[in-house]
């Protein structure tokens, strides 16, 4: 257990470091959301470029705490190539998982986050990426929140 719990915050800590996709706008963005935690102040803009109903490429800005930020940054990470359907279903899994509705869900990597149950305060930072993924993929024109 104490293997996964070093995997677990290493992953974090690797991608809050270094976020991928972060501060980037792709050209062609065609669909974004902003998503926000009141509770904390986590704020993100995510932004897509989705072709043929394939998420072509991803990028994110704002700021938060390092599980939000690295749960942005995996995000990202997973969703690029896939998908809209492929993304809906992961956002499912990501969902459930964090919500320990569901741990047998297999996500790959992503795993990694079914780690935020030992926080149980620092879930909604970890589901506010997502959700925002949802809002861009639904086309929404509003602010998403954790609340």
């Amino acid at each position: 257990m104490s293997d996964l719990r070093d995997l677990y915050e290493e992953v974090i800590l690797d991608h809050n470091r270094n976020p991928r996709n972060f501060l980037n706008k792709p050209d062609g963005t065609n669909r974004k959301a902003h998503g926000f935690n009141p509770l904390c102040g986590d704020e993100f803009a995510l932004h897509l470029v989705v072709e043929d109903g394939i998420i072509k490429d991803v990028g994110f800005e704002g700021t938060g705490c390092a599980i939000s930020t690295a749960s942005a940054s995996l995000m990202t990470e997973a969703i690029k190539g896939k998908t809209e359907e492929e993304a809906y279903a992961l956002f499912d899994k990501i969902h459930k998982l964090l919500l320990q509705e569901d741990r047998s869900a297999d996500v790959g990597k992503l795993a990694v986050l079914a780690g935020v149950h030992a926080y149980p305060t620092r879930v909604k930072c970890a589901t506010l990426a997502w959700h925002t993924l949802h809002a861009a993929l639904e086309s929404e024109n509003k602010t998403v929140t954790t609340e």
